[in-house]
C-alpha cells in the first residue's frame, strides 16, 4: 500500500510526486503520457529560459525516479473509490491502495465525479490546499480551473497538494526547503543533470 497515489503525469502530478517522494512518502504515479505538454514549448516558466514541453516532462520524470517513486507508465486508471480510511485505484491490470489520492488528469474530471467530489459549475471544487470535498482526495491543474491551464500553475497546485499531505503526515506545517550546502546529499548525481 502506498502513502499516496498520483493519477496523471503532467506538471501537477509529477510535481506532487516529486515533493512527496523526496520527503519520504511512498509514492505511486500512473502516467498515460497524454498530457498537453507534448504540444507545448515553455518560454514563460520562471527559472527556465526556453524548454520543449516533452523535455520538461523528462526532467520531471528523472527527478521523480531519483527519489524512488513507483511510476506506472502507460497504465490507465479506470476507477477510484474510498475504502477503509483510504482509496482504491483500479486499472485494467490490478488494484492499488493508498492513504491519499491526487487527481492530476488535466481537464478530464471523470475520476473526480466517480469518487463523489463536489463540483463548482464544471470544475472540481477544492480548497486552497487542493483538497476536494472527499477527505484525503486532492484535485489539481485544469480540472479545478475553467481556463488557467499553465504548466507553472499546475505545478503549483501539485506542490500545494503535496505540502498539505506532508503537513498532515508529519503533524505540523511542513516546508520543502533545501539549501545549497545540502544539494549533493539530497540530489546526488542530479545536481549536474537538472
Amino acid at each position: 500500500m502506498a502513502d499516496i497515489i498520483v493519477i496523471g503525469g503532467g506538471p501537477a502530478g509529477l510535481t506532487t510526486a516529486l515533493f512527496t517522494a523526496k520527503n519520504g512518502l511512498s509514492t505511486t504515479v500512473f502516467d498515460t503520457d497524454k498530457t498537453w505538454m507534448h504540444k507545448a514549448h515553455l518560454f514563460n516558466y520562471p527559472g527556465i529560459g526556453s524548454i520543449d514541453g516533452s523535455d520538461y516532462l523528462e526532467t520531471l520524470r528523472t527527478q521523480v525516479d531519483h527519489f524512488a517513486a513507483e511510476r506506472h507508465q502507460s497504465e490507465e486508471v479506470t476507477d477510484v473509490s474510498e475504502r477503509d480510511d483510504g482509496f482504491v485505484v483500479t486499472t485494467d491490470d490490478d488494484e492499488y491502495e493508498a492513504d491519499y489520492v491526487v487527481l492530476a488528469t488535466g481537464a478530464n474530471r471523470d475520476l473526480a465525479e466517480a469518487l463523489g467530489c463536489a463540483f463548482d459549475d464544471d470544475v472540481v471544487d477544492v480548497d486552497v490546499t487542493m483538497e476536494t470535498s472527499v477527505e484525503g482526495a486532492y484535485a489539481t491543474g485544469a480540472m479545478v480551473r475553467a481556463e488557467e491551464w499553465q504548466a507553472v500553475i499546475s505545478a503549483g497546485d501539485g506542490a500545494a497538494a503535496a505540502l498539505n499531505i506532508l503537513s498532515k503526515e508529519k503533524g505540523e506545517h511542513y516546508h520543502d526547503f533545501d539549501v545549497p550546502a545540502d544539494a549533493e546529499s539530497v540530489y546526488g548525481s542530479l545536481v549536474d543533470e537538472v
